[in-house]
């Protein structure tokens, strides 16, 4: 009995210190595999940027530019750090001129330039468009003109576009009818139908009020807006529905949808007892006139494919953000998208147009 007492307690030691071995093999491997992780992440190391230089162009106040954007410093920090790039200090500047932002993105003293698509086709040999901002669409985008003319408000899509259109709009005048009328029968419109009537255009730099409809009359008509025998300059696009509701005018040159901007002036201050949707209809729609970029520097030295990589997935995402919205209200933007180059071909063929008529 003492034997088998003896040799029960040995037993019960042996099974207890293999217990006891195998819990401190357990918190060593747990140690371990703690110690790893914190070496594995240690090893993730940011790339360094001591400075990124962002230029806007003056399309307000410079003071006001600078001020508003203030936020987009910490904001593009954070994001480009989430991106593996850790930006010692950023640069805000406003360009005394669109051409000066240009040039200090052609000369490598901009990093990265908030510029307008015409900007950036003057000066792409020296940058790189990345991003196209968006803005609210519409629930009409349609090529063809009469699937405009639904006697419908043009509403809000819901949707973030990067493009908009030029409108040739056709007014309650007889001739002004006369031409909608063809165009919703779905018959062509000659050049003689056009230029028989009254026209009202903007300036010559305008690309809604002018560049894209005389690009729209070069493919269709091979003729310009030159080439019009009736066409007067209106110095608004209000003073311009004004003249059009009261029959000075039979057709007027606008950005998609202007009609929503003066559906209750039309009504009201333009003394029309019908409505705009029902009085007015499009003749003629441009091609696609891409949105602002933000397009980098191809002299920067700190600028590689990865980095635009990264700057395009920041943007985007401060653009997803309430804060960062605020910042980029500043220039009407919304948000952003990715962007290419060839996006902005119709700009270039309407800027070649522009010059070859001056």
């Amino acid at each position: 009995m003492k034997k088998l007492l003896g040799m029960t307690c040995m037993l019960s030691l042996a099974v207890g210190m293999v217990g006891c071995g195998d819990s401190t093999q357990n918190t060593n491997s747990a140690v371990e595999n703690t110690d790893n992780a914190e070496q594995a992440n240690s090893e993730v190391t940011l790339k360094t940027i001591e400075k990124l230089g962002v230029y806007f162009v003056p399309s307000r106040e410079p003071e006001e530019i600078i001020a508003t954007t203030e936020p987009l410093k910490e904001l593009l920090k954070s994001s480009l750090q989430d991106e593996g790039y850790d930006v010692k200090n950023i640069d805000i500047q406003v360009g005394t001129s669109y051409e000066a932002v240009g040039e200090a993105l052609s000369a490598g003293t901009a990093d990265i330039g908030f510029i307008p698509g015409g900007t950036y086709v003057l000066y792409d040999d020296g940058a790189d468009v990345i991003l196209t901002a968006t803005r609210e669409g519409l629930n009409k985008d349609a090529d063809e003109a009469k699937a405009w003319n639904d006697g419908q408000p043009t509403t809000s899509s819901g949707q973030q576009t990067n493009s908009y259109r030029a409108l040739i709009i056709a007014g309650p005048s007889e001739k002004g009818q006369e031409l909608a009328s063809k165009v919703n029968n779905g018959e062509a419109l000659s050049f003689d139908d056009l230029n028989s009537a009254n026209w009202s255009i903007m300036s010559s730099s305008s690309p809604a009020g002018y560049i894209y409809p005389s690009l729209w009359l070069k493919n269709n008509y091979s003729k310009s807006i030159t080439d019009l025998s009736h066409a007067v300059q209106s110095d608004s696009y209000g003073s311009a529905m004004a003249r059009l509701a009261s029959g000075q005018v039979d057709v007027l040159l606008t950005y998609a949808d202007a009609r929503r901007d003066y559906e209750g002036k039309w009504t009201s201050e333009y003394a029309r007892n019908t409505s705009i949707w029902e009085e007015t209809n499009v003749i003629g729609v441009t091609p696609a006139i891409y949105n602002d970029t933000i397009s980098v520097s191809k002299s920067s030295e700190i600028m590689d494919d990865a980095f635009k990589t990264a700057l395009q997935n920041a943007f985007i995402k401060i653009g997803q953000t309430e804060e960062g919205k605020s910042v980029i209200a500043i220039y009407s933007h919304e948000g952003y998208q990715v962007a290419n180059s060839a996006d902005y071909d119709n700009e270039r063929e309407a800027q070649k147009l522009a010059r070859e008529n001056n």
